[in-house]
């Protein structure tokens, strides 16, 4: 099974980059398989430890593939990588292990900590649209035109019968995103 988080991850500078991140838990580790290139997975070479958050804020997921990366974090206590200060939970997690692989490697890594900050109360369709639309956007480059606009039709139907304001502001920015890469500004606002 695969959980949809937001990562936080740094680099050797101490400059922090968040991701929405699919990872699998086994145990008390959990795995964290990245796609080459990518910073995330620079980052947790380098540093070897990062947070995995679990959010209802749509928002997060949506704002990070179209250039919002600015989100509120606090200190963590096992790991020196902050938390999402909007996480529902957060796991302080460190490297234990890697299976190389040229396209995506499997980071293994070790729950340090655990601690939950909210009461998860549910999704709403609208919210599970949101995911689905921003996993769209982040492949774009990859996907046939027809594909995108078909699901994006069906998740529209979610979000206009169940949205409330952060997941009407979230659906905003993806398809914004989704007409920029159309009209040839292929990099848009995403980082």
């Amino acid at each position: 099974m695969i959980l949809e988080s937001i990562v936080v991850t740094q680099d050797s500078m101490a400059v922090t980059h968040i991701t929405p991140l699919g990872i699998q838990m086994d145990g008390e580790i959990a795995v964290l398989a990245p796609f080459r290139p990518s910073r995330t997975l620079d980052n947790l070479i380098a540093n070897g430890n990062a947070t995995v958050n679990f959010t209802d804020d749509v928002r997060v997921f949506a704002g990070c593939l179209t250039g919002r990366r600015d989100w509120p974090l606090a200190p963590s206590q096992a790991v020196i990588t902050p938390y999402l200060a909007n996480a529902l939970t957060h796991l302080e997690v460190a490297v234990e292990r890697i299976d190389e692989d040229a396209l995506r490697p499997r980071l293994h890594c070790r729950v340090l900590r655990e601690a939950s900050h909210a009461p998860f109360r549910g999704f709403n369709r609208a919210q599970a649209a949101v995911v689905e639309a921003a996993i769209l956007v982040s492949r774009l480059h990859m996907l046939p035109a027809d594909k995108v606009d078909a699901e994006r039709a069906y998740l529209t139907i979610a979000v206009e019968k169940t949205a409330g304001p952060r997941e009407l502001e979230a659906w905003s920015w993806l398809r914004d995103r989704i007409d920029q890469f159309r009209s040839g500004n292929r990099h848009g606002g995403a980082a």
